[in-house]
């Protein structure tokens, strides 16, 4: 930005704020701002945090298997109990009739 205009003089150089730089660009009529870090907007007037980390996509794959093993691991849990309870019911039915 500031390689294509001039640095604001006078009143115009409080134009940007949270300590954005102001530049007056010849083909445009308007003041811009060059934002610090954190800060967005015409004006470098809304606070942007930052993110803690740029692999939230591995994060979510992260829960998405954990949630998959769980699931796994249920259904599991779920078959061994009614193989369990149906073996349980056939020795009964062979002591019944011996």
């Amino acid at each position: 930005m500031a390689d294509h205009g001039e640095p604001c003089t006078g009143s115009d150089a409080s134009y940007c704020m949270n300590g954005g730089k102001c530049f007056k660009i010849p083909s445009m009529s308007t003041l811009t701002c060059v934002c610090n870090n954190n800060y967005v907007g015409s004006r470098c007037e809304q606070f942007q945090l930052e993110s803690i980390s740029d692999k939230s996509h591995e994060t979510g794959m992260i829960a998405a298997i954990a949630i998959l093993l769980i699931l796994i691991l249920l259904v599991l849990a779920v078959i061994i109990y009614y193989i369990c309870k149906a073996q349980r019911k056939a020795s009964r039915s062979t002591r019944d009739t011996a």
